[in-house]
């Protein structure tokens, strides 16, 4: 019997057609093991789509005697390694695995990018703690897959914590994704290639060639920092007005791909984060809109003609319009022990997260439709939730707080504002957390803190050029122009109400025709 779905095999069978070098899956381990001999008939299963993939069997000790996957292209490792069979969301990081050591995936770096990984100083050996549930997984594991892939001194050992659960113990994994990098804490959390590659620049140090050739100005008709929602619709409408265009940013989709299911897209029944992360790639390379992600916009020069954009790589970009549409991350407490904690107890994604926490004592720290949402899934698994809402009221729907009424192992503390997250160093241990109509503190023994109190704009590198207001959002006009000329904002980071998905796809188009207006009566250089 097959291991892999008949449908499945199809498909796999159309994404590997046009392979061009052969890869080996080798899988490794004690040939007692039954666990080797599922993971041996998943690789013939899974090399069964092309013939360009082949398995080779080796008997080898592993980590806890899990079964390992290893990818090699030409018989030479590619530094790229699962232990335990990479199914549920990894599957698809296998799959694109293969297809970039054969040069075919999607999400391969630029040049720049390439040459900047390959610069990094090795040896590097890089542990990924996974869950085969968690949606955000992927990203990072894709991401350091790549980093292997280009540099020969890198390798990204993708670990199901499930698979080898003690290695997971001994290192304190207490959410996913948790990196270590030469047996040290790297990374917790998401994180871009981009992030990743400068982190391990700053880490480990580079070579004289960082990757980048020379500073001379990349110019565009327009640009656009920022590849969410915002930014792509921005890019798309002056693409179709004949621009020449140039988006900088993080990572295409932005927020959108920490998303799982996206249920309220007009005339898109459902789709996922992730789904529409990649549409709106595919959509702006439909138009030839010059796409630079994986990148970080080190500083600004926004007050002349042209508008320019210095990267943290030397990189630098210019053009006479300048769309702001970087979005909003996740809003953190900034009181004593949230940073020290985080991956250790703090978390942000009870999809993720919310498993290490089964039968434990865990608090939700925020009262909106998130914060709801996290403490209805949790109560689910866990001993008991504690919500902690700032406000005197919940503001979360109230389908929702009905929904969690439900549970009789939730409790919710109003008028609530946590002080500090403490912790023996290892785990978090406790909450401390002060009533303000009373003013008394109170401490709550627990293993877990959610938080889930908003969105930050992602403003700051502005800061000091355009007029912020005291949340931290870019001011615009109904046009979606700044007090700039040559620059419009869009999206999260602006002060428009109501950061929605539909809503900053609309404030994109409306600041790509403002820009584009205004080249046409002379207001800015063309």
């Amino acid at each position: 019997m097959s291991i892999i779905d008949n449908d499945i095999l199809t498909q796999l069978k159309g994404y590997f057609a046009n392979l061009t070098q052969e890869i080996t899956l080798l899988v490794q381990g004690s040939p007692d093991n039954p666990k080797r001999k599922e993971m041996e008939e998943f690789a013939r299963d899974f090399a069964a789509a092309s013939p360009s993939l082949s398995v080779k069997v080796e008997d080898s000790p592993t980590m806890e005697d899990a079964p390992v996957l290893a990818i090699w292209r030409d018989g030479i490792p590619t530094g790229i390694e699962f232990v335990g069979i990479p199914g549920g969301h990894e599957f698809s990081s296998l799959i694109l695995a293969v297809l970039n050591a054969s040069g075919l995936g999607k999400n391969l770096p630029d040049e720049t990018m390439q040459r900047r990984i390959a610069a990094i100083t090795g040896p590097v050996e890089i542990f990924t703690f996974v869950s085969l549930t968690c949606h955000i997984c992927p990203d990072v594991v894709q991401a350091l897959d790549i980093i292997a892939l280009y540099n020969p001194g890198i390798s990204n050992r993708v670990i199901d914590g499930a698979a080898a659960p003690q290695t997971a113990k001994d290192y304190n994994v207490n959410g996913v994704p948790v990196v270590y990098a030469n047996g040290e804490m790297f990374s917790v959390g998401q994180a871009s290639l981009g992030e990743l590659v400068t982190k391990l620049e700053q880490t480990f140090g580079k070579s004289a060639d960082n990757g980048v050739e020379d500073n001379t100005p990349l110019g565009f008709d327009a640009l656009v920092a920022g590849g969410g929602p915002a930014g792509a619709a921005a890019a798309v409408y002056l693409a179709r007005k004949g621009l020449k265009v140039g988006v900088v940013a993080g990572r295409i989709g932005g927020q959108v791909k920490d998303t799982t299911d996206i249920e309220n897209l007009i005339t898109v029944p459902l789709t996922t984060g992730t789904a529409l992360a990649n549409d709106l790639r595919s959509l702006m390379d439909s138009y030839g809109i010059a796409l630079y992600d994986n990148r970080s916009i080190k500083s600004v020069e926004l007050q002349d003609f042209p508008k320019r954009l210095n990267i943290d790589s030397g990189e630098v970009f210019e053009a006479p319009a300048l769309i702001v549409a970087t979005g909003a991350s996740w809003r953190r407490l900034n009181i004593p022990g949230e940073e020290e904690y985080i991956g250790k107890g703090v978390a942000f994604c009870t999809h993720c997260d919310g498993p290490f926490f089964a039968g434990k004592k865990v608090a939700v720290v925020g009262g909106g439709n998130s914060g709801i949402e996290a403490a209805i899934d949790l109560a689910a698994i866990c001993e008991h939730v504690d919500v902690f809402e700032f406000m005197d009221t919940l503001k979360a729907d109230d389908v929702l707080q009905k929904k969690l009424a439900t549970y009789n192992n939730v409790d919710v503390h109003l008028s609530s504002a946590v002080k500090e997250i403490k912790g023996n160093g290892k785990n978090v241990t406790a909450i401390e957390v002060e009533d303000r109509n009373s003013g008394q503190t109170k401490e709550y023994e627990l293993s877990g803190v959610f938080v889930q109190i908003g969105l930050t704009p992602n403003s700051s590198i502005f800061a000091d050029q355009l007029e912020l207001n005291r949340a931290g959002e870019i001011v615009t006009d109904m046009t979606g122009r700044t007090k700039v000329k040559g620059v419009y904002a869009a999206g999260d980071v602006t002060d428009v109400p109501y950061k929605q998905i539909v809503i900053a796809m609309g404030e994109g188009a409306k600041a790509a025709l403002s820009a584009t207006e205004d080249r046409m009566r002379g207001i800015t250089p063309s």
